[in-house]
């Protein structure tokens, strides 16, 4: 009977620390998809920052069509009233982000092609430096959302590999959504001359 004892101990013991070990590897993993989070989060940030010395620079300079402005700075609020915690990570609350992330890229896209018409604005050496800037930080956002992607990835991975998927079910760790491509970049803009 000792023998016996023995062994039941012994195997509890095992999973114990294979469940300890799996457990702090997925909070490990979830740590990283956090952060990965906040690098995003930050990048837009600092991309919404950007926009009303922008939208400023563009009144100064130029007689501008006041409805891409007001569009600009619409799609600027609606997108920073949509905050999302690394736990509200899902496929459909990252869709309706990305979707009021893709209304402040396109008003800002027409924003920047309507001030190709004004010849003083492209010469203003505060409207160059806010577009390189702009420029920058949309290339930091595509970093930033790789990244997230990629944590998002080995996190899922774990999450879902047996025997951690029952260890991320004990103790709830759920699946966390990916960036993806909004439907518009899914097809290719049509350039006229």
């Amino acid at each position: 009977m000792s023998k016996t004892l023995i062994i039941v101990v012994v195997i509890a013991l095992i999973l114990g620390m294979y469940g300890c070990s799996s457990y702090n590897g997925l909070v490990q993993s979830d740590t990283n998809v956090q952060e990965k989070w906040s690098q995003v989060q930050t990048q837009y940030q600092r991309r919404s920052d950007l926009i009303p010395n922008l939208v400023r620079t563009v009144q100064g300079a130029a007689n501008f069509e006041k409805g891409t402005l007001v569009a600009v700075q619409e799609a600027r609020s609606k997108a920073t009233s949509i905050n999302l915690s690394a736990d509200q990570l899902t496929p459909e609350n990252i869709q309706k982000f990305q979707a009021a992330q893709d209304q402040v890229s396109g008003s800002l896209s027409r924003l920047l092609a309507v001030a190709e018409n004004y010849p003083n604005l492209k010469a203003n050496q505060n409207f160059l430096e806010l577009q390189a800037q702009l420029e920058g930080t949309e290339n930091r956002i595509a970093v930033s959302r790789n990244d997230f992607n990629g944590a998002v990835k080995t996190y899922n991975q774990s999450v879902r590999s047996f025997p951690n998927n029952i260890f991320a079910g004990i103790f709830g760790f759920p699946v966390k959504g990916f960036f993806e491509a909004s439907q518009a970049a899914q097809s290719a803009p049509t350039v006229q001359f």
